[in-house]
């Protein structure tokens, strides 16, 4: 089989691409990545030979050309910090809305097979203290990043409904794993509490997540290939909930780092409370079940930060330290957790 990978050198894109070629070592690959700063060639070290990365923005690339012989599409390719869409969001509507559109449009010419969107449960908004988000709760996204991939997903969901075009939409809760950008929370407070500095926590950390390992994640894609029905959405959850603040206390607590570490800074504009999904469709329709408990998934990540800080140097760049002063160090209400 041959497929079409876009954003196959991020996070969750690299970790696929592995893992199938890991599994299906005989398949091809082509992955599309314009290579920005979450997009990292290191990420691709010692993949199969079955793969080919192409260094294009899905904005303006020849898509049709690319996708010659190929079967299915996994659209991972987007602009993904929260914090970031809120600073500048105009690349957030380039890359998730337009380049969506356009490849969407591509793929439909080519009369590819099937086209899996990968989205985020953040197109919800937020919860209050209880219940679930299903597939067919309404979209109100609280930031420009969840509108933007809110819009993708409703051009999938056209696309299913005007050109009979076969589009599966998941929507997963936060991911961790190796290979994730050290902006991101798990590996931020990670890599910070490693070097002894502060983990900066937003408000007072009350926030909750639902944390699945890309692992689980990627053998959850996989089952969507298989076995999703077209113009379908799926949740994928893992059942693992937490305050942001009890899960900076077990990375402390694992790593054998004192709670004195944290710190509280002024929360972010429309952060939502909570998000949860209800993801009993996925388990009865594609047959899969997380795998990865939440601690056990922490410690294999929090080993692999620790064994690869060279990665994570290169990850970081010229720009983070000023990215992450402009983010909590400057922000008003920076203060110890006493």
């Amino acid at each position: 089989m041959k497929l079409l990978v876009t954003g196959g050198a991020g996070f969750i894109g690299s970790n696929f691409v592995r893992y199938w070629l890991r599994d299906h070592p005989s398949d091809r690959i082509v992955n599309i990545d314009k290579l920005t700063y979450a997009g990292n060639r290191q990420n691709l070290e010692g993949v199969s030979p079955g793969h080919e990365l192409v260094c294009e923005d899905i904005a303006e690339a020849n898509l049709e050309e690319q996708m010659e012989g190929v079967e299915a599409v996994f659209h991972f390719a987007a602009e993904s910090h929260v914090d970031r869409s809120i600073d500048s969001a105009d690349v957030f509507v380039r890359t998730n809305v337009l380049g969506t559109q356009r490849l969407l449009e591509a793929a439909r010419r080519r009369r590819i097979a099937r086209f899996v969107l990968i989205s985020t449960d953040e197109v919800y908004g937020a919860l209050g203290d209880s219940g679930d988000f299903t597939e067919d709760a309404p979209f109100r996204p609280n930031s420009p990043y969840a509108a933007t991939k809110a819009a993708a997903d409703l051009l999938a969901r056209s696309y299913f409904k005007t050109y009979q075009f076969p589009v599966i939409v998941t929507r997963a809760c936060n991911n961790y794993g190796p290979y994730q950008h050290p902006e991101k929370m798990i590996p931020l407070m990670t890599t910070n509490a490693l070097n002894g500095l502060p983990l900066p926590v937003y408000g007072e950390g009350a926030q909750v997540r639902e944390w699945i390992h890309v692992e689980d994640h990627c053998r959850a894609l996989e089952a969507v290939l298989r076995r999703g029905r077209p113009g379908e959405v799926y949740n994928l959850g893992s059942g693992y909930r937490s305050t942001n603040l009890e899960l900076v206390q077990m990375i402390l607590r694992l790593l054998d780092k004192p709670a004195s570490l944290i710190r509280f800074v002024a929360d972010r504009p429309g952060h939502d409370f909570r998000y949860a999904l209800d993801s009993a469709k996925a388990h009865r329709e594609l047959g899969w079940e997380p795998q990865i408990a939440l601690e056990a998934g922490l410690e294999q990540t929090l080993r692999w930060y620790r064994d690869n800080h060279e990665w994570v140097r290169s990850a970081r760049g010229d720009s983070y330290q000023q990215y992450y002063s402009q983010m909590y160090e400057n922000r008003e209400g920076y203060r110890q957790n006493l």
